[in-house]
C-alpha cells in the first residue's frame, strides 16, 4: 500500500568537513533570502509614510480588491505590525528555507495567493486586509505539515521548533482579536499545507540507517552493523537439544504364559 512515506532514501553521506560547510552555506543562504525579504518590507512601510495605500490593500468582496491579493503582504498598518510580522518571517523562513529549500520557494507564491484569497473571500465587505501575517502563517504550517509528513529527523526537528514558537498560530486562524485579519491567516494555512502536500518530495530525504528486512538485496546485508540483530544460529543459548534420539526403546522378552490345568476350577 502507497503512503506519504514511500519516499527514496539515499545512500548514507558520511559527515566530511565538506559536508558540513555545504550544510553552514545552506543555512546562511535561508538567513539572508530572509533577510533580504524583511528589508524589502521596512523600505515598503518607508513608502506608506504620508500616503493613501487603500487600493493596494485586499478589499473584501470587491474586484479592484482583488489587486490586493499581491501587493497587501508587502503592506503594514503600524511599526508594531510589521515588527511582529518582520520576527516571524526571520525566524520561520531562516527554518523552511534551510530545511526545505525548494519545497519553500515553490509553495510561497501558493500561500501568497490563498492568504489574500481567504481575506478577499471571507473577509467583510469593503474590509482592507494588508500585512504579511498570512505568509507567516503559510511558512508555519508548511514547515509543521512537511514534518508530519516525512517524519525524518530534520523535519521533524524543524516542525517541533515551529510548534514551539509559533504553535498558537493553530489557533489565531480563527477569529479571536478585532482587526486581526483571521481570514488572510486561515488562507495562509491552507496554502502551507497544500504546498506541503504538493512539495514534499521536492528535497531530497536525509540518509538514514535501514536495517536487514528493508533490504531487497540480502547480499547487501552487513553482518557487522552494530544496530543489526545477530543471526538466530549466531545467538547463545543456555541449552542445546541433544542430537541423538530422545528416548530409546528397550527390548523385553516375552515371558510365556503357563497352560491352564482343565482340572482346576476357575474363580468366578
Amino acid at each position: 500500500m502507497s503512503t506519504f512515506m514511500d519516499l527514496h532514501t539515499p545512500e548514507d553521506i558520511p559527515d566530511t568537513p565538506a559536508q558540513r560547510a555545504a550544510d553552514r552555506r545552506r543555512l546562511l543562504r535561508a538567513l539572508n533570502a530572509s533577510l533580504a525579504f524583511v528589508l524589502l518590507l521596512a523600505m515598503a512601510f518607508a513608502l506608506q509614510h504620508g500616503e493613501d495605500f487603500r487600493a493596494l490593500t485586499v478589499t473584501a468582496r470587491e474586484p479592484a480588491g482583488l489587486l490586493g491579493i499581491l501587493t497587501a503582504p508587502l503592506l503594514h498598518g503600524s511599526f508594531e505590525h510589521i515588527a511582529a510580522n518582520a520576527a516571524s518571517l526571520l525566524l520561520l523562513g531562516t527554518l523552511a528555507m534551510a530545511v526545505y529549500p525548494k519545497a519553500t520557494l515553490r509553495a510561497l507564491p501558493l500561500f501568497w495567493v490563498t492568504s489574500g484569497l481567504g481575506a478577499w473571500l471571507l473577509g467583510e465587505p469593503g474590509s482592507h486586509h494588508l500585512g504579511a501575517s498570512g505568509l507567516t502563517h503559510g511558512l508555519m504550517f508548511l514547515v509543521f505539515s512537511l514534518g508530519l509528513l516525512r517524519r525524518d529527523r530534520p523535519s521533524i526537528a524543524a516542525a517541533m521548533i515551529a510548534f514551539f514558537l509559533y504553535g498558537g498560530m493553530l489557533l489565531t486562524v480563527l477569529p479571536q482579536e478585532p482587526g486581526v485579519s483571521w481570514q488572510s491567516h486561515l488562507g495562509g494555512a491552507i496554502g502551507g499545507v497544500l504546498g506541503a502536500l504538493l512539495f514534499r518530495r521536492a528535497d531530497p530525504v536525509p540518509p538514514r540507517k535501514k536495517y536487514s528486512w528493508e533490504l531487497e538485496d540480502e547480499d547487501t546485508f552487513d553482518e557487522h552493523d552494530e544496530l543489526e540483530p545477530p543471526k538466530p544460529d549466531d545467538v547463545p543459548v543456555l541449552w542445546q537439544r541433544p542430537t541423538e534420539p530422545r528416548g530409546v526403546v528397550l527390548p523385553f522378552s516375552r515371558r510365556d504364559t503357563p497352560p491352564t490345568d482343565p482340572q482346576r476350577p476357575s474363580d468366578s
